[in-house]
């Protein structure tokens, strides 16, 4: 049995569905929230702290699984599960970002395996979040000018030709560049240019900014 913090939402109109997944779900030592519908998982929302990912069935009254899917937009890690699933229904919901497809009636190992991969993408996708949150953290100290200069920077661009496009001198654009790098805590050009491409900051800097 797992200690785990982790947590799993079910979602399944069928009483008797939910207690036995929450059984099975719970042996393996993960918390479990159930919800008896896909309006009813919209209204409470849980705010998620840990890893989680939703067990969904995909056809329910109201709202299907695939549409509760679709409004999510990839905040959770899905696993589909049905009693009437066909090729198309599982391109759907790949489609609408299931990590898994299972048949009801879902086997145990299955379906564990399942809930174990998709709380390992859960894990990786917050650390992703968490990166780009110190990233945009740190872009937000730079100055106007510096955020400039660093948008021209990693395309590529000399310190004169940066100096150029920006009405200043080199020198200046060399202070201001041990600035950007310090802020960013960046050791290397690529590294700054990585760093730009995850946060999206690009060199569309019009010429002769004002300073």
């Amino acid at each position: 049995m797992t200690d785990s913090p982790s947590l799993v939402f079910v979602v399944d109109d069928d009483e008797s569905v939910c207690r036995a997944l929450v059984r099975l779900i719970q042996s393996a030592g993960y918390r479990v929230e159930t919800f008896g519908s896909a309006r009813e998982f919209l209204d409470r929302m849980p705010a998620v702290s840990c890893p989680a990912c939703l067990v969904l069935d995909i056809q329910m009254p109201d709202v299907s699984g695939l549409e509760l899917a679709r409004e999510l937009n990839a905040a959770l890690p899905i696993i589909f599960i049905t009693g009437h699933g066909d090729i198309a229904m599982g391109v759907g919901a790949m489609k609408a970002g299931a990590t898994d497809f299972l048949p009801k009636p879902v086997c145990d190992t299955d379906l564990l395996r399942a809930i174990e991969q998709a709380l390992e993408r859960a894990e990786q996708m917050r650390a992703i979040r968490r990166e780009l949150d110190s990233l945009h953290d740190r872009a937000d100290r730079l100055t106007p000018r510096e955020r400039q200069v660093m948008a021209l920077v990693v395309t590529g661009l000399l310190n004169k030709q940066v100096a150029s496009e920006l009405g200043t001198v080199e020198q200046t654009i060399k202070a201001h560049r041990r600035r950007v790098m310090a802020k960013m805590e960046a050791t290397s050009l690529a590294q700054l240019i990585r760093i730009a491409d995850k946060i999206g900051l690009s060199g569309a800097v019009g010429a002769h900014a004002q300073r």
